[in-house]
């Protein structure tokens, strides 16, 4: 774990922005299409770590963005190159957009000030969505990716923003995958090697000193 003057360093306010992926209902809602990975993101604490996140940061002043990943009711547009993309398109609950599904899931709290930004394609939160040029014009340095999948999304978005020269922040018990023993070997493994790796706590202590100061 990084020290906290190191990670204090890295969560300035003003250049970092807070990124939660996929925290939808239809993906770790009650009535999920995703039955295993929505009781783990919410048995694991994931879940509460990622609203909690986000209430600092409406309070901390950092900007928060919401990833939703969705698909129209005619299925235009979206991918059919891997087998997930397949299985997503016989799943008993679509991702429809406008649909209950891809609201956030409680209990994430959203402020006028947050960005929702809609995918109807591909796997990643960042490459081709608006997600880059939001950031670039927010003065972003640093992203915190929270949010699920640990499988899938989550290593996505953090590849993505390293590869575009962003300093990424992962909090370990924020992100979620299945099965449960895959999110820490993943961590371990790969996120470790280009990001810093934080909990929650330590990073709800940098918005908190940093609040303190203005």
């Amino acid at each position: 774990m990084p020290s906290y003057e190191q990670l204090g360093d890295l969560l300035d306010p003003v250049s970092t922005v807070l990124l939660t992926v996929e925290c939808q209902q239809g993906v770790v809602g009650p009535d999920s299409a995703l039955p295993e990975l929505a009781r783990e993101a919410r048995s694991s604490g994931a879940l509460h770590h990622v609203a909690r996140l986000v209430a600092a940061a409406h309070t901390s002043g950092v900007q928060v963005i919401h990833a939703i990943a969705e698909r129209r009711p005619d299925g235009r547009g979206a991918n059919r190159n891997a087998r997930l993309f397949r299985a997503a398109e016989r799943l008993p609950l679509q991702q429809l957009s406008g649909s209950t599904a891809v609201r956030l899931a409680p209990p994430i709290e959203t402020t006028e000030e947050d960005f929702v930004v809609r995918r109807l394609h591909g796997l990643s939160p960042i490459h081709g969505t608006d997600v880059d040029a939001l950031l670039r014009n927010l003065g972003c340095r640093t992203l915190i990716v929270t949010g699920v999948s640990a499988n899938v999304a989550v290593p996505n978005a953090v590849f993505d923003a390293v590869n575009l020269g962003y300093s990424v922040v992962v909090p370990s018990d924020a992100i979620a995958g299945v099965p449960a023993e895959y999110t820490p070997a993943m961590i371990r493994n790969t996120l470790a090697l280009v990001a810093t790796i934080a909990t929650t706590d330590e990073v709800l202590r940098c918005f908190e000193r940093s609040a303190g100061r203005r």
